[in-house]
């Protein structure tokens, strides 16, 4: 899994993971959180032909976090992503906890396998 896009504001309140399988689906995510953004995030190039992407979006958090997926394990018609929220490390004192709507974009080679996402940890 190579990721593709990061951004800590996607306007997107509530944790979710999505499978993107066409450009079709993922400009329409990228129209999405680009709604409140002059310019916006640019749309990553991705050949659908030869790779899938993975959406990860983590909901409101208070404070900076990081997504970190590893595969689980893998059978003959699924695999399973985990999907662990981390703290990310703060520098200095910090007494006000901002909001966050952190997303992340992974590409990977193209499956014909479902894929099932776990969530790990907070």
């Amino acid at each position: 899994m190579v990721l593709v896009d990061h951004d800590d504001f996607s306007n997107i309140e509530v944790y979710e993971t999505r499978v993107i399988q066409d450009v079709k689906s993922l400009r329409k995510f990228y129209a999405e959180i680009n709604k409140t953004r002059k310019p916006g995030l640019p749309v990553p190039i991705i050949d659908f032909s030869k790779e899938t992407v993975v959406l990860v979006c983590l909901g409101e958090q208070r404070g900076k976090k990081t997504a970190r997926l590893s595969k689980i394990k893998e059978t003959d018609n699924e695999v399973s992503i985990a999907v662990e929220i981390l703290d990310e490390e703060q520098k200095g004192e910090i007494t006000i906890q901002p909001l966050y709507f952190p997303f992340y974009l992974y590409k990977l080679p193209l499956i014909d396998k479902t894929i099932a996402f776990q969530k790990v940890g907070k």
